[in-house]
């Protein structure tokens, strides 16, 4: 792996967006966290958020296996060529730290990284939700991102410290490496017939539980309707 870098920080609260009482759905009152802005200096990364990260869905966003969201830098370009006009800073996708030399082709589940004073593991693939299309009033960008495969990833924190932009991302242990962040997008949303590979990203003992309970869910739903295991 060539070498990874932060090269930008981002944080955001819950914010209030939308026209009370729009016809267009879009356009209505709608409340999140994912519009993020840029931080300058030292910031604090606790075991569920960086200071001053906060998200307003708590069922779906958040806690020790989402802690922080990486996002690939080498993205942008062709999102900004796919996206044009629209302008689309570091943290558009709604991710903690936009990361150069690294995407999800690059990154496995398990991976730890230092960084700063802090020690992270990739925990599983991000699937973006509804809120990314309303943040950018465009509907297919939620399938657009899932499709590609250019969703980013989420770690988890295994030690506290602080961290800035422009710090490097030191690979530490690779504990699982048949199972990047891209082969694990795969196997969840397109290669469902592959039970067998299904069978063994799901017994990962460092992919977020989530992620485990679903694959186990499909794996049973597959047992059931395949005649050939009744």
């Amino acid at each position: 792996m060539n070498e990874s870098v932060v090269l930008s920080i981002q944080v955001g609260g819950p914010t209030t967006m939308g026209v009370e009482g729009a016809s267009d759905p879009m356009h209505r009152l709608w409340t999140s966290g994912i519009v993020k802005r840029p931080v300058e200096g030292p910031v604090w990364l606790g075991r569920t958020h960086l200071a001053g990260d906060r998200q307003a869905d708590l069922v779906n966003h958040g806690g020790p296996d989402k802690a922080v969201l990486a996002y690939a830098a080498a993205h942008y370009p062709d999102w900004r060529t796919e996206l044009a006009p629209l302008e689309l800073p570091f943290g558009a996708f709604g991710e903690n730290l936009t990361v150069e030399g690294q995407d999800e082709r690059a990154v496995c589940i398990g991976d730890v990284f230092a960084v700063g004073e802090a020690l992270v593991q990739v925990s599983q693939p991000r699937r973006p939700c509804w809120k990314l299309a309303r943040r950018w009033g465009l509907k297919d960008l939620t399938a657009r991102v899932q499709k590609t495969g250019r969703g980013g990833w989420y770690l988890r924190v295994l030690g506290e410290g602080t961290i800035q932009a422009g710090l490097p991302l030191v690979l530490r242990e690779r504990p699982c490496p048949r199972w990047t962040v891209a082969m694990a997008n795969d196997l969840m949303f397109r290669r469902l017939e592959d039970q067998d590979a299904l069978a063994a990203l799901a017994a990962c003992p460092l992919l977020a539980l989530s992620w485990r309970e679903t694959l186990g869910q499909r794996l049973h739903d597959g047992s059931r309707s395949n005649p050939a295991n009744r």
